[in-house]
């Protein structure tokens, strides 16, 4: 294996919510694996800050449960973890009272990266951010990390915005939004800006159309509360599906550069079009023998809240005039999958007949579960008896095609990559606040139309691809969705 790793600078993390279910799922296992990947200086701290009765011990035996039960199964030798939670350390503070604030001030050090990590709810974000700085805890250098939701709406996002701004600069807040530190979503930049193979065809002259599906097989969970007042537009359209259209659609920057990246992912944004209601499916899943149904996950048996939606979408620039883009998410559906596909137009002429079917290139893009790349092209069948065309991928599935260059267990999943590009000062994967309200500036008339209107959404069977409905938004294109698989 040819090791890639680049250490960061020695640096002070303070996790907010440092006992909770995120922290535990995905924040301090991953931090787990750049430590043991020689990522994490030996010199880093990890200080976790919650309402908890915890020392520093028993917080490292709390760390050490949470890697045990949510840590790569290769990640378990004891000696590593010992090593690793030396680092840890713990404060009982209360994030509205002045209990702990001092003692976590003292517990920081000066000639090191200061990041704080709101793994909480934004209810608590001006709370902890107005304390940050009457105590003396952050400064000017120091880096902050909010989780999603970036609000609810545009006026909350706003004031979400206005919040953070009262105690930090932009260039210091990092909108962790861990779609975008996917291997292949960053890959996605590579092959459009890398290869001058795509360029030229990435345009609505040669393109037909584009899907963006994120397909889930579980349902709302423990998050039915939550989920019954956001629902599938607002926690998945609005940020993780809006951000890969965003690199899909955007120009080439000038450099690989935050701001310059960022600059171009917001035109898009300002250019997309109204959404004309008959563009537009939601649905509910049903229960399904002993599995409940949507309403009763969420506790409501007359919500109106989608658990899946469909929608055609246009950006309105040069590039793309009169191309559509699709873009699909649901809940309970047939298989977990989440896949960018970029459909381009047939051959301008058919010189082999009708009997050679129909076919065209399609450049899939799959964020999970196999990350990778494949291209079809279409082929002459092998055989005697006339010319047959087939559709045959050149498959670039990461854990194959990269097999003697890399070890793909050590690749880092998303929350690695992201935090370790906090410590190192680079925003290019993480949102902007114009960026977070123009997405609201368009979805919200969307959700005010369907709420306005009375729409309720159309009910689909667990295990299945969504509503019919759904399928009916393509075949009135002449079009199909691609199958989830």
């Amino acid at each position: 294996m040819v090791s890639r790793v680049i250490p960061v600078e020695a640096f002070d993390l303070v996790i907010f919510g440092g006992t909770g279910d995120l922290a535990r799922r995905k924040i301090l296992p991953g931090l787990h694996r750049r430590f043991l990947a020689g990522q994490m200086p030996a010199n880093a701290r990890v200080i976790g800050a919650a309402r908890a009765e915890l020392d520093d011990e028993s917080y490292r035996e709390m760390v050490r449960g949470a890697i045990a039960e949510f840590g790569d199964p290769q990640d378990q030798d004891a000696d590593g973890i010992a090593r690793f939670v030396a680092q840890l350390h713990y404060v009982r503070v209360d994030a509205r009272g002045d209990t702990g604030w001092k003692q976590l001030g003292r517990r920081l050090r000066k000639d090191v990266i200061r990041a704080f990590y709101f793994s909480v709810g934004p209810g608590l974000f001006e709370d902890l951010a107005a304390r940050l700085h009457s105590f003396g805890i952050a400064d000017a250098a120091s880096r902050l990390v909010v989780e999603k939701p970036f609000g609810h709406d545009l006026p909350s996002a706003r004031a979400l915005n206005e919040v953070l701004a009262r105690h930090f600069r932009e260039n210091q807040i990092y909108r962790i939004d861990h779609y975008l530190g996917k291997e292949t979503v960053q890959n996605l930049m590579a092959v459009r800006f890398a290869n001058i193979l795509f360029e030229p065809l990435w345009n609505a002259q040669y393109v037909d159309h584009i899907q963006i599906t994120v397909a889930e097989t579980v349902g709302v969970g423990g998050r039915g509360a939550y989920y019954d007042r956001s629902g599938a537009m607002r926690d998945m359209v609005q940020n993780h599906l809006m951000q890969l259209l965003c690199l899909i659609a955007m120009e080439p920057p000038s450099r690989f550069d935050p701001d310059a990246v960022r600059d171009e992912k917001l035109k898009v944004i300002r250019a997309l079009e109204p959404v004309d209601p008959h563009h537009i499916v939601r649905g509910q899943y049903e229960a399904d023998g002993d599995a409940p149904s949507f309403r009763e996950d969420v506790g409501d048996p007359r919500s109106l809240t989608e658990s899946f939606i469909a929608l055609r979408c246009h950006v309105s620039n040069w590039r793309w005039a009169g191309t559509p883009f699709y873009l699909r998410t649901g809940k309970k559906l047939r298989r977990r999958c989440s896949e960018i596909a970029v459909v381009f137009k047939d051959a301008p002429h058919a010189i082999f007949g009708q009997e050679a079917g129909r076919h065209c290139n399609i450049l899939s893009i799959k964020l999970q579960p196999d990350e990778g790349m494949t291209l079809d092209v279409t082929i002459k069948e092998p055989g005697p008896g006339g010319m047959r065309l087939i559709d045959v991928p050149l498959d670039m599935t990461f854990a194959e095609a990269l097999a003697k260059e890399i070890d793909i267990d050590d690749v880092p999943d998303a929350y690695e990559r992201l935090i370790m590009d906090v410590m190192r000062g680079n925003q290019t994967l993480f949102m902007r606040g114009d960026e977070v309200e123009a997405a609201w500036a368009w979805t919200d008339p969307i959700i005010a139309g369907w709420e306005s209107r009375g729409d309720v959404p159309r009910p689909y069977e667990v295990g299945s691809s969504g509503p019919e409905d759904a399928a009916m938004l393509m075949h009135r294109d002449g079009r199909r969705w691609r199958e989830i698989r």
